[in-house]
């Protein structure tokens, strides 16, 4: 089997473009990951998802592991098999939603005992039993089992969970083993806090992965400081890896994260807005049950060639959103995620030309102008 494998084609300043190849296909980066938490993203078919120009999809190991069941997917023949989706699929390790969504848990050196927020039935989840769950599921890249604490945090709390984040780093490597053609990345944590980040990589850099993902962002404290974060974090990691920056999010996050040297970033942003009303237009956000939509001929963006707003005006998506039809959260889903898709290849090519200076700033530029101003 074809191994996995990360080249960087360009570079501007920090920001830089390339190619991630695995045995399913090739990864173009930048690249968004939209999420498929229970295997499949929401009001999309996989084949809507491709079109927007998606490369790889994320997959979640606590939802999964609960319903239907990590064995039962490996009997069905594997995550991709089971929600037909033949490229790429990322897993999450379990630990970030073990943490959020579980009141009844119990945290120890060996892993995490919780109930499940299904039917409160009790499970374990380790190191070793993550890495056996994303195996079962097929993984083509599988992340460490790490802990995440909530916030706020003291510097104590954030540093003992660094630290056995680390120590869970290592028995996650030694789990994963040898598997050609999948790859394992480690977790940097530390919350906002430099000598803790670098700590973090320095150990991670010593175990050794296929590609580095930073957590521990996006979770409330704002974008200044996750950006203060990313001004030196990503420079912590190997320059010859994927650097992965976790639950991240907005457009201008996204963009400012890129131009700081991530290559992978994933968000439930998109497709959650999507089902709430919500559509993200060059400029800026448009709440679609807004009256002031409910005559309005336009599309969304007339220079977007979604199916949403080349086939519907606004009119007609405030009506089938206030109707509670399901074509709404369908459309403006689908309108979402190819937004989104549009901002990586719009910077993968600005990086690649050397432009990515000028892009940003038109990005800011239109956005600023807001969506009253005509299209």
């Amino acid at each position: 089997m074809a191994g996995f494998s990360f080249t960087v084609t360009a570079t501007q300043d920090r920001a830089r473009t390339g190619v991630i190849a695995t045995p399913r296909g090739q990864i173009r980066t930048p690249a968004f990951m939209p999420v498929g938490t229970a295997g499949t993203v929401k009001a999309m078919l996989p084949e809507s998802v491709r079109a927007t120009g998606a490369d790889i999809l994320l997959g979640n190991t606590y939802h999964l592991m609960l319903r239907p069941g990590a064995d039962r997917i490996a009997r069905l023949g594997g995550l991709h098999r089971f929600m037909h989706w033949d490229r790429p699929i990322l897993t999450d390790s379990g630990g970030f939603q073990v943490m959020s969504l579980s009141d009844l848990r119990k945290l120890t050196e060996e892993g995490v005992t919780f109930a499940s927020h299904i039917d409160g039935s009790r499970h374990v989840l380790s190191p070793e039993t993550s890495m056996e769950i994303q195996r079962l599921l097929g993984s083509d890249i599988v992340m460490a089992f790490d802990e995440c604490p909530a916030l706020p945090a003291t510097e104590e709390r954030q540093a003992e969970a660094m630290r056995l984040s680390m120590r869970w780093a290592q028995r996650s490597r030694d789990a994963f083993g040898d598997r050609p053609g999948h790859a394992l990345f480690g977790i940097m944590q530390g919350g906002v806090i430099r000598h803790l980040r670098e700590e973090s990589a320095e150990a991670l850099r010593a175990i050794g992965f296929d590609g580095y993902a930073i957590g521990g962002l996006a979770v409330g404290e704002g974008q200044a400081a996750m950006f203060g974060v990313l001004d030196y974090a990503t420079d912590l990691l190997p320059a010859d890896r994927p650097r992965y920056l976790m639950g991240v999010g907005k457009p201008d996050d996204i963009v400012g994260a890129v131009q700081r040297g991530v290559d992978m970033m994933d968000c439930v942003l998109p497709s959650r807005s999507g089902r709430t009303g919500q559509a993200w237009t060059r400029r800026g956000p448009v709440a679609v049950k807004n009256a002031r939509h409910a005559d309005d001929p336009r599309p969304l963006d007339e220079s977007c060639t979604c199916p949403a707003c080349t086939g519907y005006s606004r009119a007609y998506l405030h009506h089938v959103f206030r109707a509670g039809e399901m074509i709404s959260g369908m459309l403006l889903t689908w309108h979402n995620l190819h937004y989104y898709q549009q901002i990586m290849q719009g910077m993968r090519d600005a990086i690649a030309a050397g432009t990515l200076d000028d892009w940003v700033a038109d990005f800011h530029a239109v956005r600023a102008q807001g969506d009253i101003a005509p299209l």
